[in-house]
Parts: structure tokens; sequence; C-alpha cells
């Protein structure tokens, strides 16, 4: 297969045989631009709109982050084997372009500024951020303002500032290596942080404001259970922020253990809806389809197909960002179907960027919809029922 592109303002090239667009633009700008494609099968071409601006993440982020199947366990090798799979299965190609390494990274901060290196599993972070590059993808890290981690790694804080780690769950150290941290990700060539902790205002803003200054654009991910009345702070420091505690894969809430279930979260949005639009994003956490394990076991996910369909469906129709957490090696036909629908994906990255909210209910059914950048309106039906439910286009409207 070669390209070519019709209207690439100069500063930027475009690879023929890859079809990747990189370079420097001088100046902010909106470039319309069409990009050919051909092979022995025929000819297809695209449109495109290339945004140089102040704000990034114009559509909702799409990717994989290691969590969801290896909890803590996570390795180079396993995150490189990742990228490989999203590249070779075709994903990379429908947007699904970030790979992110989630909790289990950190080792102590060395140097003169305390900064986190790679642990013994990550001898080389700079070889895994090129691997995932050279794909054609986008590398995602973690970290947290709290001494330690989740699953207690060194954190973004420590004591005193000489760096020193004191493994203290759940606290927040005397002294922020932020800015410290911000460097060094953009010298990695980091394109993705999720920041992890109950959410707050003023360290967000610590955070964002250090990868402002770091010279790279780098999304921030704010994690988890964030606050509604926070919303609008949210959006003036975040292009994500998570709506909920962690998503488990589960319908309902009392399958769930202790998490929140795909049911409760997903059809609990609608209030977040007007704090969602280009360059900021209501998360109402990863998709929990294919194979999960949470560092454990991997294994199929507890959802039915329906109720995949369901999730999948629910996701877009939110302006949602599309991470998924599951065992790229382990993707069935199934699951590669239900994440290359590019009609559906194409509701979720619609550049209007408007969140569906519930337009009415019948029943066990629920009307969202959502309008579209081209005038037309996206609509979804829900059956919450556990058995076949009848609706007529009439009821339909008539709220």
């Amino acid at each position: 297969m070669t390209f070519s592109v019709h209207g690439l303002p100069a500063g930027l090239t475009l690879d023929t045989s890859t079809g990747r667009i990189s370079g420097v633009l001088a100046g902010k700008g909106d470039f319309a631009v069409t990009l050919h494609a051909k092979n022995h099968q025929g000819n297809a071409e695209r449109k495109f709109h290339l945004i140089i601006g102040d704000r990034i993440a114009l559509t909702p982020p799409m990717g994989w982050s290691s969590w969801n199947c290896w909890g803590d366990t996570i390795d180079q090798d396993k995150i490189l084997r990742a990228a490989n799979t999203v590249a070779s299965t075709g994903l990379s190609q429908h947007g699904f372009m970030f790979i992110n390494m989630d909790d289990g990274w950190q080792g102590k901060g060395t140097g003169n500024d305390h900064a986190l290196q790679g642990n013994e599993k990550f001898p080389d972070m700079a070889v895994v951020v090129k691997g995932i590059h050279d794909l054609g993808l986008k590398a995602g890290i973690y970290s947290t303002p709290w001494e330690t981690s989740y699953a207690k790694y060194p954190g973004g804080s420590a004591q005193n500032a000489d760096g020193v780690w004191h493994k203290l769950g759940g606290e927040f150290g005397n002294v922020s290596f932020a800015e410290a941290e911000a460097r060094q990700w953009a010298t990695w060539g980091i394109d993705y942080l999720k920041y992890d902790w109950p959410i707050d205002i003023p360290r967000a803003k610590v955070m964002s404001d250090a990868l402002h200054a770091s010279g790279r654009d780098i999304i921030l991910s704010l994690s988890n259970s964030g606050n509604l009345a926070d919303a609008d702070e949210y959006a003036k420091v975040a292009e994500c922020w998570r709506t909920t505690s962690d998503i488990y894969d589960a319908w309902r809430d009392g399958d769930a253990d202790w998490h929140f279930s795909v049911s409760e979260i997903g059809f609990a949005q609608d209030l977040w809806a007007p704090h969602a639009g280009p360059g900021h994003w209501n998360d109402p956490d990863m998709l929990v389809v294919g194979h999960l394990g949470w560092g454990s076991h991997v294994k199929p996910t507890r959802l039915t197909p329906d109720r995949q369909y369901t999730h999948i469906t629910l996701w877009c129709m939110l302006s949602a960002p599309l991470i998924l957490g599951c065992d790229m090696e382990k993707l069935d036909p199934f699951t590669l179907g239900l994440l290359t629908n590019d009609e559906v994906l194409a509701v979720d990255q619609d550049e209007l960027g408007h969140q569906a909210v519930r337009g009415g209910t019948n029943g066990p059914l629920d009307y969202y919809m959502k309008p579209l950048a081209d005038g037309s309106t996206a609509l979804a039906i829900f059956n919450r029922a556990e058995q076949p439910t009848k609706a007529t286009m009439k009821k339909l409207f008539y709220w």
C-alpha cells in the first residue's frame, strides 16, 4: 500500500509507505488535508483536519492500558508485546493509538532531580518508548502525587527534598517532584499520563503546569473518583478525568464485589455531559471486554456478548476515552470485530464532541441521543430488561 496527500502545509512531510505525517509547524492553524491510499485492490481517500492550537485531545483518546490485564506484574517485554499486537491486528488503523504503562513500572528516583526511573522490570524506559513510537503508536505512563502508588511502588512525592522514599501508602510527601517527573517523561517521549489518587484540584494543577512547561504535548488523565462539582476546574487543567471508581467486568453492582459495574457506571453519566467537549473528556473508566485478569489469572470477561455490545455502544455515545485493558495476545474474532466497527467508533470520535444524554425512558428502554458535527444525530436504544421489548418510533420521539 502506498500513500499520498493533498493540502499538506509546509513543514510537514508524508511517509508514502506508512501514511504517517510528521514535522513541525511554526504557528497555529486548521488545515484541511486529503489522504490517498492505493494498492492492487484499488484506491481510497479520506479527509482530515490537522489542527494546531492550544488544546490537545480534540477527540477522546483511544488505546490500551496494562492494569486490567496485568495489574502491577507488567514488565518491559509485556508492554512491547502489547504494542506489537495493537499494530499487527490493525487496531491502530481504527484509532487505538496509546500504549499506557500503568502502576508497576516505577523505581526509585535517581540523579540530581530525583525523577523516578524504571525499576528492574523496565531497565531502559527510553527503549520501551522508542519501540512504541516506531510502530506509529503513542506511549503513556502512570504516576501519583502520593509518596506511594496504589500498588505500593514509588510515587511523585517524598518526605524530604533528597527524594528518599519511605513507602507510605495513601499519603502525600512534603516535597513534590512533579516538575522533575514531567521533564523526564518529555525526555523519554511520553505522550499520556494517568495521574492517580482521589482527585484534588491543587495537585492536579501542579502536574498540569509541569507538563505544559516540559515542552511536550502530554495528555493529562486524572484518576480516580472525580467530583461533579469540580468538573469545570478539571477541564481547565486536564484532558480527561475519571467520573467513577474502578470499573469491573460485571453488569450490576451486586456482581462486582466492591468495584463499580458497567451498567451502574454507564447509565449514570448524564450530569457530567455539559463538561465534555474537544480537549476535555469525562472518563467512565476503561473497557472491560476481551480477556482480563488484574495481575492474576487472565480469563474471558464476565460480560455476555449482548452486554459487551451495550458497553462499547454506550461508551461511544458518551464520547468517552476508549482505553482497552485486555490481554492483547488473546484477542478473539468477536472482540476484534467489536473494536473495529468504524461506524460506531466514528460516533465516539465525532469532532463536535457532544456527550449523549438520556432523551427518554419507556419502561425498560433508554433512549440516548447525540448531535454530530455534520448536523445529524446518533440514536442508541438500550433494552435493560432480560427479555425482548417492542417500541414504536412514535413512542420513541414522544418525549
